[in-house]
């Protein structure tokens, strides 16, 4: 059941992360908090909930990062929130990534162009994200480079709020 979850979340961020304008995604956008908006989408017929924000910092600054962006996704069929980063090229799937709160470190594991954290450390880092001030990934691109990505949290704790309530 687990994998069937972390692979309905993959294919739908994929379209998610393509765009955050309700307009032009198939998802619906339901609310902005600050730096954070919320989107649902129904995945065969289960609701899934996304509290979602952007990079506001990319290194280093000579890359090409494209699109980054973080989610807490939230799915009927598990009691567990799950946060994952998606940028727009492959991560070193070999190589931890990590996610930075308040001081804490989190180990994330990649897939291709996401980052994930274990069962074990979701509910830490959902508490995490919704007190903290600022969220810092870092990881390294399958070409090598040491990328590390910096996220606002204003808005975090409503979104992630709003998307549990929807969805969780």
């Amino acid at each position: 059941m687990k994998g069937m979850i972390r692979m309905k979340h993959f294919i739908v961020m994929i379209g998610l992360a393509f765009s955050f304008l309700p307009t032009a995604s198939a998802f619906d956008y339901v609310a902005a908090y600050k730096d954070w908006s919320v989107f649902k989408d129904t995945i065969n017929g289960e609701p899934v909930c996304y509290a979602v924000t952007r990079a506001e910092d990319k290194a280093p600054k000579s890359a090409t990062h494209g699109d980054v962006v973080f989610f807490v996704s939230f799915f009927r069929s598990s009691d567990l929130p799950q946060a994952s980063l998606r940028v727009s090229y492959d991560l070193r799937e070999d190589l931890k990534a990590r996610a930075i709160v308040s001081g804490k470190s989190y180990p994330m594991y990649s897939v291709r162009n996401e980052a994930f954290l274990s069962n074990a450390d979701e509910r830490s880092i959902e508490s995490a994200l919704k007190r903290g001030s600022s969220l810092r990934v870092e990881a390294t691109s399958e070409k090598n480079t040491d990328v590390a990505y910096e996220f606002s949290l204003s808005g975090s704790s409503s979104a992630i709020d709003k998307a549990s309530a929807l969805c969780g």
